[in-house]
């Protein structure tokens, strides 16, 4: 217990430091609001079935000794018990540590966690101050709550799939799973908000969270320009319609630049820039409506332009002239980059297995309380026994009858005490 104090004590060092939060679900959605929860000093439980655990712990194309490298990310800050939820027992020692928590975080499609006697009536009836975040596909109401909706769906029906990609082509995707890590964030942002809440009335909530609606939220107006105009976005490529100028330009060393000059003011400068300044009052593009108007003349007018110049020259110049532009980063790019490393925008963490992992570092920053990154990923139920006795009292005899019961699984103490990976790079 005196060695899980420590721990404690260690890794209570950001503002939701006086938060716990039992996790529950798998691969990308729920995990990612625990993962946002602990990067901010949350207590983060994860809950896995002993065997296997979390399927994250196998995805990603590259798996140096046989581990994955997007596990440590999702699942950094964080504390693994197993337990076999399909077994009565497994479903009571859950019942008794989320009744000491202060948000429970599941993504299991809806009826799952009432089926193992944990639905939120329950619950609340142990625990009147508990949040629980319930990600799923459909969310938890409504006609197609039951069904299965992975991310990718939610984008789909979302609208972000239908504008993505050329538009001559099919849809296209987005090359991370987007609506996945907006249904945990929006699911963050509801833990807190009802934390918030429980302040001011003791009582807990239900926070839903949809990955179509996640999605959905970020569209802008794209559902209503049809409803008051009949306008049906599409794709477009890489440019918005009737934004412009506002695309990825080529350059003459076979790279591209990214230049956004689409308001009035940071368009002038451009043209000053292009040594073109009487292409800021030509009716064709002086006004934000003319330049959307005439988009690809305008975008083949900077091309033919930004083609005679190499990257580099031509982004010191466009910076002297105050117009936003930026290169196409890929993950080199970052790591070379030096505005990423004098933010400390990519941090370096130790793994007991892996070596030194490097990561994006946590966002947002705070000035007086910022987030930590204090571990990677734990292995599977390293922290099964440390938890089960510090917070349920319960001691090595009965430990060894739920191991051997197959209701605890993962390392015994002995062989794989927790581990604390120590920080190479520092905290946002």
């Amino acid at each position: 217990m005196k060695e899980h104090d420590q721990m404690l004590n260690k890794t209570a060092q950001g503002p939701l430091s006086d938060i716990r939060v039992i996790e529950m679900g798998q691969l990308i959605a729920g995990p990612f609001c625990g993962q946002l929860l602990a990067d901010f000093g949350a207590e983060v439980i994860k809950i896995e079935q002993p065997d296997g655990g979390d399927p994250m712990r196998e995805w990603g194309r590259e798996k140096p000794h046989g581990r994955s490298l997007w596990f440590p990310v999702i699942a950094r800050g964080k504390k693994s018990v197993t337990l076999d939820l399909r077994q009565p027992k497994g479903q009571e020692l859950a019942r008794r540590l989320i009744g000491t928590a202060d948000v429970v975080v599941e993504n299991f499609r809806p009826g799952t966690m009432e089926r193992w006697g944990l639905g939120y009536d329950a619950l609340a009836a142990l625990n009147p101050g508990l949040v629980m975040v319930r990600v799923s596909g459909f969310g938890q109401t409504g006609p197609y709550a039951r069904r299965a909706g992975y991310g990718a769906i939610g984008e789909a029906m979302g609208g972000l799939r239908y504008v993505c990609g050329e538009p001559d082509r099919p849809p296209s995707r987005v090359g991370f799973s987007i609506g996945d890590s907006l249904a945990g964030t929006f699911g963050c942002i509801g833990a807190l908000i009802a934390l918030h809440a429980r302040a001011r009335t003791g009582c807990g909530q239900v926070v839903d969270s949809a990955i179509y609606e996640a999605v959905l939220a970020m569209t802008e107006n794209l559902v209503t320009e049809y409803a008051a105009a009949g306008y049906v976005r599409r794709r477009s490529g890489s440019s918005l319609p009737n934004i412009a100028p506002s695309n990825a330009y080529p350059t003459r060393d076979g790279t591209e630049i990214l230049i956004a000059a689409n308001q009035d003011t940071v368009f002038r400068r451009l043209c000053q820039a292009m040594g073109r300044a009487a292409l800021a009052d030509d009716p064709r593009y002086a006004t934000h409506t003319a330049r959307g108007e005439n988009q690809v003349e305008l975008d083949q007018l900077i091309a033919d332009w930004s083609g005679t110049m190499a990257i580099a020259e031509l982004e010191t110049l466009l910076e002297s002239n105050g117009v936003p532009a930026g290169r196409i980063y890929s993950a080199p790019d970052m790591l070379a980059d030096p505005h990423f490393a004098a933010r400390e925008a990519i941090t370096r963490i130790a793994d007991p297995i892996l070596g030194e992992l490097a990561m994006q570092n946590v966002a947002p920053r705070l000035s007086r309380t910022p987030g930590h990154v204090t571990r990677t990923a734990p292995l599977l139920g390293a922290d099964s026994a440390a938890v089960l006795s510090h917070l349920l009292g319960i001691d090595a005899a009965e430990m060894a009858e739920l191991r051997a019961g197959g209701i605890v699984g993962g390392p015994a103490p002995a062989a794989v005490p927790p581990f604390e990976a120590e920080t190479v790079g520092t905290g946002a």
